[in-house]
């Protein structure tokens, strides 16, 4: 009697072991199963949804460049009597100079405009690479400043001096202010770009070229800087032309060219590249 219940005792434990064995596969199994489909449902969703916001973005991308581009071609076909350009610096990374012709493979490129220096110590990452590219390419070619107004205004003339050997034919010396002082007046600030431009131009003997937007030139500037040539950024649609102060138009900042990774400045010369070469730094 004691040896069957033994028995009977170690096949009741055999059998229950084998039951819990049974609902832990029959439990775990299916949920596992369930978890890693829910998983994977989860995943695939969230790359579909990724797909479609990148799709989304990709086709309001190529929606906002096809609106540019039309826009820019119809101002460019409207002025075809002027001459056009780019200005570029290091934030249009490598360009593939050899290929750079033409505004949205139509318009051809007469000039082009490098930022060379920012304030009073720093210069651009590219701007050695991108001059010499300039040449390469047989297009007139025109440097800038980018001014600093909380820095000391001949310390800066001095940077870009060091930096720019201009040559004749290059295209004057280019002062872009589109900072408001934070330590300085309006005043203060009009006299440190005056004492930039004379320095720059007692240096290179021509008279540089001021650059600004268009509101902050005609709320601060345009009283002391009208009798420079003026580059003036506005990039309003409904603007259709070049108010007749304006030498330069930079009517867009989403131009298309092969060569440039991404969108470039565009800008517009009141007249033919003819007239422009007469700005150039003459030959002796």
């Amino acid at each position: 009697m004691a040896k069957y219940q033994k028995r009977h005792k170690k096949n009741f434990s055999s059998e229950a072991q084998e039951r819990r064995r049974y609902l832990i596969w029959s439990i775990t199994i299916p949920f596992a199963l369930v978890l890693i489909i829910a998983i994977w449902n989860y995943r695939h969703s969230l790359l579909y949804y990724y797909y479609v916001a990148f799709d989304k973005e990709i086709k309001k991308a190529d929606s906002e460049k096809s609106k540019h581009d039309a826009r820019n071609i119809l101002l460019m076909d409207a002025h075809s009597d002027k001459s056009f350009g780019i200005d570029v610096s290091q934030y249009q990374g490598s360009i593939l100079w050899d290929s750079v012709r033409f505004i949205n493979q139509k318009v051809p490129i007469d000039f082009i405009f490098i930022r060379a220096t920012m304030g009073e110590k720093a210069i651009d990452s590219r701007f050695q690479k991108n001059w010499d590219g300039v040449k390469s390419i047989n297009k007139l070619r025109g440097a800038y400043h980018y001014f600093r107004p909380n820095e000391n205004s001949i310390k800066q003339a001095n940077n870009f001096i060091k930096t720019v050997k201009l040559k004749p034919g290059d295209l004057p010396p280019v002062l872009d202010i589109e900072e408001r002082p934070r330590k300085q007046s309006m005043d203060s600030l009009r006299v440190g770009l005056k004492r930039w431009l004379d320095r720059v131009e007692a240096h290179y003997k021509v008279r540089p070229i001021v650059y600004s937007g268009d509101s902050y030139f005609t709320d601060f500037l345009e009283k002391e800087f009208k009798d420079y040539k003026l580059w003036i950024a506005n990039y309003n649609f409904w603007v259709e032309s070049p108010k007749a102060h304006w030498d330069i138009w930079q009517f867009s900042e989403k131009g298309s060219v092969n060569g440039i990774k991404g969108f470039v400045d565009l800008n517009m010369y009141k007249s033919d590249v003819e007239d422009l070469e007469k700005l150039s730094i003459p030959y002796n």
